[in-house]
């Protein structure tokens, strides 16, 4: 039998002008704005005991009520997967994922996902969107993201998405020798021709990665990135649109270049990379609860590291002072207000 949970409150003197879904999205903070609006318009709720429009002004005083469905949103059966939590608590989980690590189950990878491990995790997130991931990592991407454990905190983590406020920082080598840091504003769309795809174009939707150089080897870049939207593949798009792929992307990379001189250490190391060299390092965020804004950072993942100790030393920078400018790893998390 399908639950149901009831809402049923009135609309304070102080909101009058306002519109209905307006003031109703500030007295039920648990739920989004457009699953409010959506709601309204089919009827799940009413006002005074009748259908009214999101856009409706208020006065003051309307009893606004009905009784949603609360069901499993999530199908998938639970697995015991080891997971790396860096932070958990009521409200979110933030999890290090590992390169090779899908996130969401697909035909291709029908179980053995994060979902499949956050449903045995944490079974509270059957209850909610998509198991309360709220942004995603490609399955060869690792480091950070962040799951919703409640309805409250899955709403305000995607208003914080949508409004461009949650931090992310990745580090990345890149092909070919960057001299200085920079943005890239570009539109991404779906490819016009291969659907797994994405590509830069002017229709597509808005997307900036701000990105600076961390250290120069001799025909590759390690580098800082931040998100300021979040496209699928954005970072791996934008770094080929600059001609500058991401070492080791398997569809935006091209073929494997070794650079001139090349020693049998590097071409190993290169040839043996078989992902692209993307790691989400940092992420900083209001949590949904306390409304402190918190960050964490996760260690260089042992491939990369093992990739850029080889790139310093054909450089010969192994010894010397490589790493000026590049931030601590090891902070797991930290307050910054």
């Amino acid at each position: 039998m399908p639950e149901f949970e009831r809402i049923d409150c009135l609309i304070p003197p102080e909101c009058a002008g306002q519109r209905l879904d307006q003031a109703l999205a500030a007295l039920l903070p648990d739920h989004s704005r457009a699953r409010l609006q959506q709601w309204l318009k089919d009827g799940t709720l009413t006002v005074d005991g009748r259908p009214a429009k999101p856009r409706a002004l208020v006065l003051g005083g309307e009893r606004v009520s009905g009784a949603y469905e609360r069901t499993e949103v999530i199908a998938d059966r639970p697995q015991d997967i080891p997971l790396v939590v860096r932070y958990e608590d009521d409200d979110i989980l933030v999890i290090d994922k590992p390169a090779g690590l899908v996130v969401h189950p697909a035909a291709g990878n029908p179980d053995g996902t994060l979902v499949n491990a956050l449903l045995h995790h944490a079974p509270v997130t059957a209850q909610l969107p998509r198991a309360g991931i709220v942004h995603r990592l490609d399955k060869d991407t690792s480091g950070l993201l962040v799951v919703a454990k409640s309805l409250r905190a899955h709403t305000a983590l995607v208003e914080q998405l949508q409004a461009r406020t949650m931090g992310r920082e990745y580090q990345a080598i890149a092909c070919g020798v960057l001299v200085s840091g920079g943005l890239v504003d570009v539109p991404i769309a779906r490819h016009g021709t291969d659907r797994k795809r994405m590509a830069a174009t002017p229709g597509g939707k808005p997307a900036i990665t701000h990105f600076r150089v961390r250290e120069r080897f001799r025909a590759h870049t390690h580098l800082a990135l931040k998100l300021e939207t979040g496209r699928t593949h954005q970072i791996r798009v934008h770094m080929a649109f600059m001609h500058h792929p991401l070492l080791g992307d398997p569809v935006y990379g091209g073929r494997l270049r070794l650079p001139p001189g090349c020693s049998d250490e590097l071409a190993t190391a290169l040839k043996g990379f078989r992902r692209q060299a993307l790691h989400a390092r940092r992420l900083t965020l209001t949590h949904p609860g306390s409304g402190r804004r918190l960050s964490w950072s996760a260690p260089t993942p042992p491939d990369l590291a093992a990739l850029l100790d080889v790139l310093r030393r054909d450089a010969g920078l192994d010894g010397l002072d490589a790493r000026a400018g590049v931030d601590a790893d090891g902070v797991e998390w930290e307050y910054v207000e």
